[in-house]
């Protein structure tokens, strides 16, 4: 980091978009995918979430959303869930230490409300056909679907079916299904957002930053670049390279390497997930410069805490998967007990720093 520690104030209110701009880059960068030609065609059968009537469905500015601490308090209390309820929930991947902490809440949940829940995930995190596959075999069981795509489409076979067996899908996170009926989980747009901030407020104009992007395609990776790029650059920040990383943690290592070589003097690089963040923060220690490139990461799983507490990442910005997963065994009990869930249900996320990495995080109970 450089040595002066005083933003200026043009810098720092700069880094502070307005909603308006932020629900025009919502729109700009949902891009998701096009339904393949197996998908349903929005002009024949009935439509489903995988179809797309005018725009993809952008969650991060949906109209029809509620904050999940508002549940309770909009439509009373959990229902009593259908008997013998049965949940299957598709993750990414459970390498990723994220993905662990979503699923445990998940479980915790529906032992408090008495159902059942089968987790499943590919075999890596960007083994499309394996996490279809899963959820083909949970798609016989009848289970309602609690989804995690790997990407905004590789899901939608499986979905298409179920829902026209009328069996609720619930999308949970990160990519999202083009027409997605019912949607937890944070503002991505903001993760990237609330970064490039933190980074501005001890920055100075002409600054270098770069991004390690995820997997190409997926919307969170989209929308958590286009936040920070567009914060930044409008803080004065000049972003001199942004690389896919894939989620992998030593492709994040391998091209923020080559970022530092090209770029002596960059200031900061942000990383789309915290498995890649903990890949730059390594690049940046074999580089001999510790502490003077900021690091920052986006997930809050347990190893960024750690190595915000070692020094070696500099922030977070904490998407609480374990809330996230509580959050979406609530939102999809209420559906089963006919109640009328607004389509997003946001959760919570915080920077999380030195200065409070050891504050205890929200949960749903």
């Amino acid at each position: 980091m450089k040595s002066s520690t005083t933003a200026r104030p043009a810098l720092k209110s700069a880094g502070i978009l307005s909603t308006l701009t932020l629900a025009a880059l919502a729109l700009a960068g949902c891009g998701a995918a096009a339904p393949t030609a197996g998908d349903t065609a929005t002009g024949g059968a009935a439509s489903t979430s995988c179809s797309v009537n005018g725009e993809p469905f952008s969650t991060d500015d949906a109209e029809d959303s509620i904050e999940y601490s508002e549940l309770e308090s909009s439509l009373g209390a959990v229902p009593e869930a259908p008997e013998d309820t049965q949940i299957g929930s598709i993750m990414k991947f459970l390498g990723n230490q994220y993905w662990v902490a979503l699923s445990d809440g998940q479980k915790a949940a529906a032992e408090k409300y008495g159902v059942g829940v089968d987790v499943q995930a590919a075999a890596t995190e960007s083994d499309q056909v394996g996490q279809l596959n899963a959820a083909e075999t949970m798609l016989q069981k009848k289970y309602t679907m609690l989804v995690s795509p790997q990407t905004d489409t590789n899901l939608c076979p499986a979905v298409e079916k179920a829902e026209q067996q009328d069996l609720l899908v619930v999308n949970v996170n990160d990519a999202v299904l083009p027409g997605a009926k019912q949607w937890v989980g944070p503002n991505q747009m903001q993760n990237g957002v609330s970064a490039a901030e933190f980074v501005l407020e001890s920055a100075e104009e002409g600054d270098q930053v770069a991004v390690i992007e995820g997997q190409a395609g997926v919307y969170a990776a989209k929308q958590r670049t286009a936040g920070f790029t567009t914060t930044a650059e409008e803080g004065g920040l000049e972003v001199v390279a942004s690389v896919p990383g894939d989620w992998d943690i030593a492709k994040a290592r391998d091209a923020a390497t080559t970022i530092i070589s090209q770029y002596p003097d960059i200031t900061a690089i942000y990383a789309n997930n915290d498995g890649m963040a903990l890949g730059v923060a390594e690049a940046v220690n074999a580089a001999g410069k510790k502490g003077q490139i900021m690091v920052i990461g986006t997930d809050g799983v347990e190893a960024a805490y750690d190595a915000i507490r070692a020094g070696d990442l500099t922030a977070t910005v904490d998407s609480y998967p374990y809330l996230t997963g509580q959050v979406s065994v609530n939102v999809a009990v209420r559906l089963l007990g006919g109640q009328e869930v607004p389509r997003a249900v946001y959760t919570p996320q915080a920077l999380i720093t030195s200065e409070n990495v050891d504050d205890a995080p929200p949960t749903l109970d």
